[in-house]
């Protein structure tokens, strides 16, 4: 009896929990589309070897793969246009408690599949939220109007010391402040270190 299936299947395993350890740490919902390519690519490749395909070569075109990957993701770090090409950017899909129709048509995302993300987030109206976008990896990313926010501690410290009768000067909201107007504008808010560009 030929047990050569039970060695390779050690093999598939370790090897293949080591490549994709190189590939970093990701939970599915955080793939890119270029992780998510590979990670099939190497999933049909790594299986090949049970079916007497050579079992050295399917490590090494896995590997392959993943090498690629990291230096994709390299590139990406160097270059705004590869990020743009290999991840996508945010979409903008609510500005001002208002929906952006274009954006949703743009991303193939129905109205009522962004309310089921929004009520998966706790959000109970859309008027309620100052910004929401679909992130590169299909998230939902948003930001409560000022008003809906919850209090935080900074507010309650802040309300402590009105309240005792301390002069305190009160921040204003700054919209141009946040990182989702770095969306609307499409541009960086803060240049990122020369190192990420």
């Amino acid at each position: 009896m030929d047990l050569h299936f039970v060695w390779k299947s050690f093999v598939i395993v370790f090897g293949g929990v080591l490549i994709l350890r190189l590939a970093g740490r990701k939970s599915i919902s955080q793939l890119t589309v270029a992780q998510t390519v590979m990670m099939v690519a190497v999933g049909s490749l790594i299986i090949q070897p049970v079916s007497d395909r050579n079992i050295w070569v399917t490590m090494l075109i896995t590997f392959l793969l993943v090498v690629v990957l990291i230096m994709i993701e390299y590139a990406v770090l160097k270059f705004d246009k590869l990020e743009s090409f290999f991840y996508s950017k945010s979409v903008l899909v609510v500005e001002n408690g208002q929906l952006n129709v274009a954006n949703l048509r743009k991303i193939r995302l129905t109205v009522d599949m962004l309310e089921v993300r929004m009520r998966q987030k706790g959000i109970q109206n859309i008027s309620d939220v100052q910004w929401a976008t679909i992130e590169s990896n299909g998230q939902l990313g948003y930001m409560l109007k000022p008003e809906k926010q919850p209090a935080t501690k900074e507010d309650i410290q802040l309300l402590l010391s009105l309240l005792k009768g301390n002069q305190v000067v009160i921040p204003s909201a700054n919209e141009a402040s946040n990182l989702f107007t770095e969306i609307k504008n499409n541009q960086h808010l803060n240049e990122p270190p020369e190192h990420l560009k």
